[in-house]
């Protein structure tokens, strides 16, 4: 039972990051409809910077850790989101509204661009940070197995909740979170009322772009590195997550990627981690094809 209770608060974490994947991506998906795999590239992009520039304070400016950090997370966030806001701009948008098919093509390539950037940035070395705020906080106090988990795991959770509590609320009580749902509605009926499409969409693009950038300098401080391959592997996955909570409802993807989260950390304690991808993946793909609907895609 306490070895039950243990994956349990290790799920919480995993199931909290891929909801606000699942809720940024949502986001942009709304007013396109458009699957991209750009959205993963720019979360493993700035998990890299923020661990490259860290590491950069540390060895080269002689700042003590929080300032080194501090640093990380400034240009892991100022270039996460720079490069979304340019990707969105002028790869993206003048694709999203034309050519279904060429967007995937764009976002591949915009992922391999950021992956050569980082990889150049980083003299192709994996960057490690040191370990920090990992004390035990004791759930359940029992000498045989205690139920734990580390300060930053909490803090990230917590983090990772506000920003998708917060992002929902923005969407529903804001100017711009009506207009956002005005497009992903109906865009030719917004523009009949006045609202600009490709703007609400840059702006979408944004918003997601700083989703992505908080949840990849987040999960570096946790994991202390951040490798591409996994960046690619969570947008991958985040894109089939979105789609069984609903890609254009933000908080139902948000809860259907929290959900899989669970059950990925479950197998993982149960099951052979050698299969646990393929049974994730695999599980996504049976329940779209069961709940796919045919519908036109404006």
């Amino acid at each position: 039972m306490l070895y039950f209770l243990q994956q349990i608060a290790n799920a919480v974490p995993i199931a909290a990051l891929y909801a606000a994947l699942a809720f940024g991506y949502a986001i942009a998906f709304a007013v396109t409809r458009r699957a991209d795999l750009t959205y993963g590239a720019l979360f493993a992009f700035s998990g890299q910077m923020f661990v490259l520039f860290a590491d950069f304070g540390w060895n080269q400016l002689w700042l003590v850790l929080p300032a080194a950090l501090g640093l990380g997370a400034a240009a892991g966030l100022t270039l996460g989101v720079g490069a979304g806001l340019v990707a969105g701009r002028y790869v993206m948008r003048p694709l999203a509204f034309s050519s279904a098919n060429t967007v995937v093509v764009a976002s591949l390539g915009s992922l391999l661009v950021l992956m050569e950037t980082a990889r150049l940035a980083s003299d192709t070395k994996s960057l490690w940070l040191p370990p920090f705020l990992n004390g035990n906080i004791v759930f359940w106090s029992d000498p045989r197995f205690p139920v734990t988990l580390t300060m930053i795991q909490l803090l990230n959770t917590l983090l990772m909740v506000a920003l998708v509590a917060a992002g929902h609320w923005f969407l529903g009580h804001s100017s711009a979170g009506r207009s956002w749902r005005a497009v992903s509605e109906d865009r030719g009926a917004a523009a009949l009322c006045g609202i600009d499409a490709v703007r609400v969409y840059i702006v979408a693009y944004g918003a997601a772009s700083l989703i992505a950038a908080c949840c990849g300098i987040l999960a570096a401080s946790y994991y202390g590195n951040m490798d591409f391959g996994t960046g690619l592997t969570f947008g991958v996955k985040v894109l089939f997550i979105a789609a069984i909570g609903g890609q254009t409802s933000p908080l139902y993807a948000a809860l259907g990627a929290a959900a899989i989260g669970l059950l990925e950390t479950l197998w993982g304690g149960y099951g052979p981690m050698l299969w646990r991808d393929f049974a994730i993946f695999g599980f996504l793909v049976i329940v779209l094809a069961v709940t796919r609907q045919e519908k036109a895609i404006p």
